[in-house]
């Protein structure tokens, strides 16, 4: 029999795939635990990779993305942002994540260390340990205004660093990034000599008004160590078509083209037609912003002045990330609200050193799907049935 114990691994499955996978073996429950709206995506989307299909656009692409959505990113990202975005550094990926493989791999080897602002989304920080790296955490202060970086932690942590993970807005919290935090980010990863890999997934996702949050894109010179990532996944509601993009520095796109070819080898031309038609149809992302805003407001009323909870509206993406008083175990609380309630909610714990003691929930659903699934969780925590073997 042969022995399997070289194979590189990550470590145990993540207590988000934990009760993901629960929940799928229960069926019927109310899946808030995903990253995902279940507002369908772009009509116009839809029609176009049934278009490109029938006219059998299915052979190899371009590495690097059609030239059509390279423009076409391009000239997005120039208008929304402040400086102009050439399409010599535009690259298509097959879905943000893969965009953050490559630059992973573009930056990272064994013994290097990644730096990671926490809470975070567990998958870059689990991507630089299989690259050989180390990873330092720096948490998010959270007080009444809600979460805040500690500029002073992030430059002792970026001593001797290689990379910086930055996701502004960030998911699980809602963090967004100002201006001027940007610029001084940005100033000490120039003076320390780190790379940063930004992940943007949420930027048109945010609730000031705004068309898109404050961006690297909006300050990084063309030659900075920056690496910006994105996908259709999120503002587009286009999961399951698995296309992202990212911006590079000038002069190295197709060198990073290479690592595309070696990881996936491209994306599939119908689906870059539909992420096309995507960018042309900006009133849905205002639209489905909106629907956003409603699960919000939703959320809000029920959260904000519920006893035992310590919530603050986020300023971006699609979660709340509900604090609960006295919570010393999230993975266990989320399990059994699966299993109880029929509720699947993301445990705190999974997104690092400073998430336990909270449960993130996606409120860009349905109203009143959302609805029934919070007010069954209220009544879990109004009537002491789920949370008091959790609580300290």
């Amino acid at each position: 029999m042969h022995s399997h114990d070289d194979l590189v691994r990550v470590g145990a499955a993540s207590p988000l795939v934990q009760v993901a996978r629960e929940a799928f073996r229960l069926g019927e429950v109310d899946f808030l635990c995903f990253g995902e709206s279940d507002h369908p995506p772009p009509a116009t989307a839809t029609a176009a990779l049934k278009s490109a299909l029938d006219r059998g656009e299915t052979r190899y692409p371009d590495i690097r993305g059609l030239p059509a959505l390279r423009v076409a990113l391009a000239a997005y990202l120039s208008a929304l942002h402040r400086r102009p975005v050439s399409e010599t550094r535009v690259a298509v990926t097959a879905s943000g994540m893969a965009a953050l493989n490559v630059a992973f791999l573009a930056l990272l080897r064994a013994g290097d260390v990644a730096v990671v602002v926490s809470p975070a989304w567990p998958n870059p920080a689990s991507l630089a340990r299989t690259r050989g790296a180390s990873v330092r955490e720096v948490v998010l202060s959270y007080g009444e205004e809600g979460f805040s970086l500690d500029l002073d932690a992030l430059e002792q942590a970026l001593s001797g660093a290689r990379l910086l993970f930055l996701n502004s807005p960030n998911n699980p919290t809602g963090w967004c990034a100002s201006d001027a935090e940007l610029l001084a980010i940005l100033a000490l990863c120039r003076k320390h000599g780190v790379w940063i890999v930004a992940d943007d997934v949420y930027s048109r996702l945010v609730f000031d008004g705004r068309e898109a949050a404050p961006s690297l894109l909006d300050h990084a010179e063309p030659w900075d160590r920056v690496i910006v990532c994105n996908s259709f996944s999120k503002a587009w509601a286009m999961t399951g078509f698995r296309v992202g993009w990212l911006v590079t520095p000038a002069g190295v796109r197709d060198e990073i083209g290479e690592l595309i070819e070696i990881t996936h080898s491209g994306v599939a031309p119908f689906i870059q037609r539909a992420a096309v038609a995507a960018l042309a149809d900006d009133a849905f992302v205002r639209d489905f912003r909106a629907y956003c805003l409603r699960g919000r407001a939703l959320v809000d009323d029920a959260f904000e002045d519920m006893p035992w909870v310590r919530y603050r509206a986020p300023a971006a993406t699609f979660y709340a990330f509900v604090q609960i008083e006295g919570l010393t175990d999230s993975t266990a609380l989320a399990l059994r609200l699966v299993r109880e309630q029929r509720i699947a909610v993301a445990p705190g714990g999974a997104f690092g050193a400073g998430g336990e003691g909270f449960i993130r929930l996606c409120f860009a659903q349905d109203s009143h799907r959302l609805g029934q699934a919070v007010a069954r969780l209220q009544r879990s925590l109004f009537e002491n049935v789920v949370f008091d073997r959790f609580i300290s």
